[in-house]
């Protein structure tokens, strides 16, 4: 495995990461998603990513037994806060003191450890002053119970104004979380920049586009048996890739991907970690193949010649409009 700082922070996370979003306490079954997890251990992978919505809540708990006994100090435990939670009751959600203050401390519970390495915003609340929220964070982190701040999928200038809010109550705020794929690239005009301006790292999630780089789904075919399009919890967002013109742009990058041997997952996997404001990509696995397979992206080099070959298939198919950021 590879380790890349975040932001300009002392933490350094593995180039990949385990994400347990719509598997976990879902679509995978316990025994086979503590199969995943110690794949991903096996793989050098320190950096465990999950949230307190994810399953409603079973996620994290999954996690947190999957990782027990575990030396807490060798991993990077992430987890976010904003989506319901609970019962559904008015502060059961949002960024709001004790929406924020409460879901940590169950998280917490959740995954059986004392601290998480690093608590996310999981999207901007336009409900709560943006002040409240970064001050639960920053006594969050005098608690011990956080220690790094970051956010997903927020604007630049959300982005920028959290970021000065971070600098006045020196909390570190290091990172954040965007979907970003060689199809989803809204986040490269604006959100990069100002990223890279404020000192975070991007944590990607959906690098392989919800499966859609992975080259299974074919056009006018039946859709694989077991995928995540045939599951309804998982299908919303790669519902909006099942278009002729981009599966077939997909299909088109198979000799690329041959020619580098390798992969199309692992091209996709390795396309996002190319770009140097990604400190690491979240895999997300059903079975422990998967795992061992994706892993293998953090030793393949795109030559600029690679690059121009798939920005060149994939025209036309591209979302790159900033204005779409945090649809993802």
């Amino acid at each position: 495995m590879k380790f890349r700082r975040l932001g300009r922070s002392g933490l350094s996370i593995s180039e990949i990461s385990y994400g347990n979003w719509l598997t976990h306490g879902s679509q995978v079954e316990e025994e086979q998603a503590h199969a995943c997890v110690k794949a991903a251990l096996e793989s050098g992978i320190t950096t465990f990513d999950t949230a307190d919505v994810y399953a409603n809540t079973a996620a994290e708990s999954v996690l947190g037994r999957a990782l027990r006994g575990e030396r807490r100090e060798s991993l990077e435990i992430l987890t976010k806060v904003y989506w319901p939670t609970g019962p559904g009751g008015p502060n059961d959600r949002g960024l709001g003191r004790k929406h924020v203050m409460e879901s940590a401390n169950a998280s917490l519970k959740r995954l059986q450890t004392d601290y998480v390495d690093l608590y996310q915003a999981h999207r901007y609340d336009y409900s709560v002053p943006l002040e409240e929220t970064m001050l639960a964070f920053a006594d969050l982190v005098r608690q011990g119970k956080v220690l790094y701040v970051g956010v997903s999928e927020w604007t630049a200038e959300q982005i920028t104004r959290g970021a000065a809010l971070a600098r006045e109550l020196n909390v570190p705020f290091v990172s954040h979380q965007p979907q970003y794929s060689m199809l989803w690239r809204v986040i490269e005009p604006q959100v990069v920049p100002a990223c890279e301006r404020e000192g975070l790292s991007q944590i990607v999630f959906s690098p392989v586009a919800q499966g859609i780089l992975t080259g299974k789904y074919l056009p006018g075919a039946e859709v694989p048996e077991g995928s995540r399009l045939a599951d309804a919890r998982g299908s919303q967002m790669i519902a909006r890739w099942m278009r002729d013109d981009v599966l077939n742009a997909v299909q088109a990058l198979k000799p690329i991907a041959e020619e580098a041997g390798i992969t199309l997952a692992q091209l996709a996997v390795a396309w996002v970690l190319k770009n140097p404001n990604v400190a690491s990509a979240i895999i997300g696995a059903s079975r422990p193949e998967q795992v061992f397979e994706n892993v293998k992206a953090i030793d393949v080099e795109l030559g600029d010649d690679v690059l121009t070959q798939i920005d060149k298939v994939l025209e036309g198919v591209i979302t790159d409009d900033p204005r779409l950021t945090a649809q993802g």
